[in-house]
């Protein structure tokens, strides 16, 4: 098989991953995936699906027994609100997801791959740019002086810059993107690591009608959040075009969290109150600036946010249904 049909998607049994494999495969490449796990919900549709730890350098080096014409990075060690902003992961967040992208660019390099992506994240903003939640700033540019809100947004900026020293030392072609928020089907919505859309999914799907959902601070903190189908056409989008980035790939549609609560509660057709309650947050306000990406691709996301929490709403319905059934088997 020529070289030129060859795709690796390093985390390719989360998320992200899973349903880059699927689009990747949908346009005819050839897909190895590797993880620590496969995906959960859905059987991988990837020729070949390897797991094991990308942290490790011998095992990198056996996923890279053949010829790649492009490899996508998104392994990373993350989470929700929960696992990020407590500041009880910070190391482990750091070092894991510092020690995949060392192995993966390393090899990228070695073995001559033509074109790498690499998933950075709107965390890497600075946290005083993002305190007035109706007017966060968000540009590309504006990453610069750093300030991120966390240690997994310094591990971010920090690999950014790793990636982009590659291309200028080495000559590798990287593509670099800044994700908001990535939401869907398929999602994890249990656990620890969700995020905001489907952590709420769940609390209305489980909530009796007439009960009651906790929110984490007060809800007056705002988001936007990035439908995964559109994600992956920006990735897409950039992986095929000759700019490197880094580029937001995100939302412009900001909304609070107790809007969004609101907005699911309403889908669901449930009447369900809502308490505020101490908890991280993070920011106070993020949303992604689209310009650059309109000007560099011309296109950028417009998917209109309902019908994306309605799709990802009814997928977790059907997993908490699911899943309360197979408590009483």
């Amino acid at each position: 098989m020529s070289d030129v049909n060859k795709i690796l998607v390093c985390g390719g049994g989360g998320f992200i991953g899973s349903h880059l494999i699927r689009r990747l495969k949908t346009e005819g490449f050839w897909v190895r995936g590797v993880d620590l796990k496969l995906p959960e919900h859905e059987t991988t549709c990837a020729d070949d699906f390897v797991i094991g730890d990308l942290r490790d350098q011998k095992f990198c080096e056996q996923v890279f027994d053949t010829k790649y014409y492009q490899v996508y990075q998104l392994a990373a060690d993350m989470g929700g609100a929960g696992y990020i902003f407590t500041g009880e992961n910070d190391a482990d967040v750091m070092y894991n997801s510092a020690l995949i992208n060392l192995n993966i660019l390393n090899l990228c390099r070695e073995t001559k791959v033509e074109r790498i992506f690499y998933s950075s994240s709107a965390c890497i903003y600075p946290a005083h740019n993002q305190e007035d939640p109706s007017n966060p700033l968000c540009s590309e540019e504006s990453a610069y002086p750093a300030n991120p809100d966390s240690e997994y947004g310094w591990e971010k900026l920090f690999s950014e810059r790793l990636y982009l020293s590659f291309m200028r030392n080495y000559g590798l072609q990287v593509r670099i993107a800044r994700f908001h928020n990535v939401f869907g089907t398929e999602s994890t919505w249990l656990g620890g690591k969700e995020k905001a859309p489907s952590a709420l999914c769940r609390k209305v799907a489980e909530a009796k009608d007439g009960g009651e959902i906790e929110i984490w601070g007060d809800g007056k903190q705002t988001r936007s959040f990035l439908f995964i189908d559109e994600c992956l056409e920006g990735v897409r989008r950039l992986m095929e075009n000759n700019w490197e980035g880094p580029v937001n790939i995100g939302s412009e549609e900001m909304i609070s969290i107790n809007d969004l609560a609101k907005m699911i509660i309403e889908i669901s057709g449930k009447k369900i109150s809502i308490k505020n309650i101490l908890g991280p947050t993070g920011v106070r306000g993020r949303n992604s600036d689209n310009k650059l990406i309109s000007e560099k691709l011309g296109w950028k996301p417009n998917y209109p946010l309902r019908k994306g929490i309605e799709k990802t709403y009814d997928w977790v319905l059907e997993q908490v249904r699911q899943n309360s059934t197979s408590a009483f088997i």
